[in-house]
């Protein structure tokens, strides 16, 4: 199941820009998320009004600021130009000017609190926690209405490690303000809690903000991956739910409300919630992911395909899209059609070993082995020790008549995994199948003192016990084994089903039956 999640750092940047930065990169889903990065973004965004004007502007106030530095004649700059001469340096990575405009400024509006806010914004940056600090009480002397300063008094704490300072600071500022500054104020206690890996408190955070802002398209998005994150699923679909009561338009409600009925195994509810987002937005792309993966948990596998199908029109390719596709092929035995899938998830993603592995599947079921075999030579090279690639690629090599090669894949896997059953059984299946009966016996104590005296292996030695000419032992082993597991007399008969011409065999195994049906 997909989830949204968006981590950390919107407010710091809708703090030095003036811009929701969440709106913006929800629609520029491609960008990196980092500060430098979202800067530049939103600088373009700033100059789609005008770019002229915007650089015409700011580079006469940077002329003006450079006149003052050197003691030149200057226009008289105002409190608002040093905030954008600072974003304009800071902006640019040139603390060291910003810092120089924050002191300048403050020299000519000593009692500016937006300007000690953003020095000590800057002061934080370089890592100067206490003068920061000590500057930030300063300015909620003279202005403790601006939020920035119990946000940027948060960071001071978080970069100290004072995790409780900052939870009490917030909880306390949460008191003083209302509306949207409150819900800023939420968020970033979300995000405190974030990091102190508070996660429970993370859930709660975003659904205060939701009670109080149900359109709130960030904490709708965050707030997905947290209910999946800390498994409160029953609590998202009651908020959900009232949130759909008093706005039935609204899609990611109605995407979380399915991812919600998802984490709870409730599939078909899941289902209806994604197809009333779609209705609303019919190219939700994570709504057609989640739904698919919803139909493959139903088993539904050409619904499922359908869905993914839509998610290729909708989205860009992915390797994990054109698996699942794959994947609903295999199980429906559309072996041809599920391998053009894998194949086309392999060409995205070169190095990822298991899909080779699921390519060389599909030419096992087909009993195409000499094509599985050029296959699973391509996992086994990304992955050598792979047990499930060595396990089959001795199976391969085994019904190929190669029988040496068939022991050395068999042999890796019991290397990789020593107390696993299935290496042991094929490795003691192959010796014996190519009459290397003492390896057998050999291999059969092997696994049975570091896998345990499971009952396959009991059934296995009195069937090498009887290939040996060794009946009394290879009987007692084999009513030893009945007594154990009945179930396992299958793979008995399949290592050697000319045994049921033995009449003391035939006799026990009677006599099993019968004493079962009582």
């Amino acid at each position: 199941m997909l989830c949204f999640h968006y981590r950390n750092s919107y407010q710091k940047i809708k703090r030095r820009t003036g811009i929701n930065c969440y709106n913006f990169l929800k629609k520029q889903p491609e960008i990196d998320i980092f500060p430098n990065k979202i800067l530049t973004f939103i600088n373009l965004y700033r100059m789609k009004e005008d770019p002229r004007e915007y650089d015409h502007e700011i580079q006469d106030l940077v002329t003006q600021f450079e006149k003052l530095r050197q003691g030149q004649p200057h226009k008289f700059l105002e409190e608002e130009a040093f905030e954008k001469i600072i974003d304009y340096f800071d902006e640019k990575d040139n603390l060291p000017a910003a810092l120089e405009a924050a002191e300048a400024g403050m020299e000519l509006f000593p009692y500016s609190a937006s300007l000690m806010v953003k020095k000590a914004d800057l002061l934080i940056a370089t890592r100067k926690y206490s003068e920061a600090l000590s500057l930030l009480e300063q300015a909620e002397i003279y202005d403790s209405t601006d939020i920035d300063i119990y946000i940027l008094k948060t960071d001071v704490f978080l970069a100290l490690d004072e995790h409780e300072k900052a939870v009490v600071l917030l909880e306390k500022a949460l008191q003083e303000f209302d509306g949207e500054e409150r819900i800023n104020l939420l968020f970033e206690l979300s995000d405190v809690y974030d990091d102190y890996e508070e996660f429970d408190k993370v859930f709660d955070c975003l659904a205060h903000i939701l009670e109080s802002d149900p359109a709130n398209e960030e904490a709708l998005y965050k707030i997905c991956f947290w209910t999946d994150f800390t498994g409160r699923s029953e609590e998202s679909i009651r908020l959900h739910q009232q949130i759909i009561n008093e706005q039935p338009y609204n899609e990611l409600a109605w995407f979380n409300l399915g991812a919600a009925f998802q984490g709870l195994k409730l599939y078909e509810k899941s289902v209806d919630a994604y197809k009333y987002a779609l209705a609303i937005n019919e190219k939700f792309d994570y709504a057609y992911r989640n739904m698919a993966d919803a139909y493959i948990k139903l088993r539904k596998y050409k619904d499922a395909i359908e869905a993914l199908e839509k998610v290729i029109e909708l989205a860009r390719p992915e390797d994990v899209i054109y698996e699942a596709i794959g994947y609903c092929y295999d199980k429906l035995k559309k072996y041809a059609q599920a391998r053009f899938y894998y194949k086309k998830a392999s060409h995205l993603s070169t190095d990822d070993s298991k899909l080779y592995y699921k390519i060389a599947c599909t030419y096992i079921n087909e009993m195409s082995l000499g094509k599985a075999v050029q296959y699973l030579e391509s996992a086994l090279r990304i992955h050598k020790m792979q047990p499930e690639y060595n396990l089959a690629m001795g199976e391969c090599l085994l019904e190929l008549g190669k029988v040496k090669e068939a022991i050395m894949y068999f042999s890796n896997v019991v290397k990789a995994r020593p107390k696993g059953v299935g290496g042991w059984e094929a490795l003691i299946r192959c010796l014996y199948s190519s009459d290397f009966l003492d390896d057998a016996m050999e291999q059969t104590a092997a696994a049975m003192s570091m896998a345990g005296d499971k009952p396959i292996f009991i059934f296995y030695k009195s069937a090498i016990l009887f290939a040996q000419g060794k009946s009394k032992e290879a009987l007692l082993l084999l009513q030893d084994a009945m007594e154990k597991s009945p179930k396992m007399l299958k793979k008995f008969i399949e290592l050697n089903p000319t045994i049921l011409q033995n009449q003391q065999v035939v006799d026990i195994i009677a006599f099993y039956k019968k004493k079962r049906s009582f």
